[in-house]
């Protein structure tokens, strides 16, 4: 008889150790694998991101927007003469170099609008530069190799104790993918707030020219690299969360484990969240 409540407890032990394992490779291979996604999609421009969808946007701009730009560009340009004239006593006071300086006004305008997907392309080549260059200098993986660990601790558990921990490893893995899509959302929120920024770029670009409207496009810029360093501190917030939990040690307590990495993966997903604000304040955009 007491063979027989041996092989059913040690058979209902394997079931809980089982489970417990299961749910403690499916959350770490969850969360590794979000952070990799991390690492890589953050370092893409929007033209790798998704083709399809920048040509869209570029074959909206250039068809929609830009000919908006061009009567912005229109009305700019005559502001500029009726305010030069004005400031030169009603052509009393005219030199031939203001009339230089306005043409070459004009050929800037033309030339930023006509060449708006260029730079504003230009401005995420260089912000996937240093994130490219930061990826290649953090070190450190975010992966957790539990499985060495799991044996020796779970073998001097009992049944309550096995049961208890498949309930708070099964509750912190429905937490974690919870927040993988939040981080997905994060990821593919940023990237299309992009492509809107960019869709409507030759309005702002259009402003340029003019002292008194030029502030719109300054600003425009200013966001256009608040979005694209925004990624090397997604980056920073990747290398951050690695150093934190690679200092983990399951086999000290794996209750603390679990929880540790629960909590560090909550920092993570907050800290994704304010790199867009952040980014925006240091570079003065709104």
């Amino acid at each position: 008889m007491g063979g027989i409540t041996e092989k059913i407890t040690e058979f209902i032990k394997d079931l809980l150790t089982g489970w417990i394992t299961s749910n403690l490779d499916t959350m770490f291979t969850d969360v590794n694998t979000k952070v990799e996604t991390i690492a890589t999609e953050v370092g893409k421009t929007p033209q790798n991101w998704n083709s399809g969808i920048f040509s869209m946007i570029k074959n909206l701009s250039d068809n929609v927007i830009v000919p908006i730009a061009g009567m912005i560009i229109t009305f700019v340009l005559c502001y500029e003469l009726i305010s030069m004239i004005m400031e030169k006593n009603n052509m009393h006071d005219t030199d031939t170099f203001m009339f230089f300086k306005y043409i070459f006004k004009m050929w800037v305008a033309v030339y930023l609008v006509t060449h708006t997907f260029d730079i504003a392309m230009a401005i995420f080549d260089v912000a996937n530069h240093v994130v490219s260059n930061a990826g290649g200098m953090i070190t450190g993986s975010a992966s957790i190799d539990v499985t060495e660990a799991l044996k020796t601790l779970l073998e001097d558990m009992g049944i309550g104790e096995l049961l208890g921990l498949g309930l708070e490893t099964m509750l912190v893995s429905l937490c974690l993918k919870i927040i993988s899509v939040l981080i997905t959302v994060i990821l593919y929120g940023r990237m299309i707030e992009i492509y809107l920024y960019v869709s409507v770029a030759p309005i702002p670009f259009s402003t340029f020219t003019n002292r008194e409207w030029g502030s719109i496009g300054n600003n425009y810029v200013k966001a256009l690299l608040a979005l694209g360093f925004q990624g090397f501190f997604m980056m920073v917030c990747v290398a951050i969360y690695a150093v934190l939990v690679n200092a983990i040690t399951v086999a000290d307590n794996l209750h603390t484990a679990i929880w540790s990495v629960a909590a560090y993966t909550v920092i993570l997903c907050f800290s994704l969240f304010k790199t867009s604000s952040l980014a925006k304040s240091i570079f003065n955009a709104h």
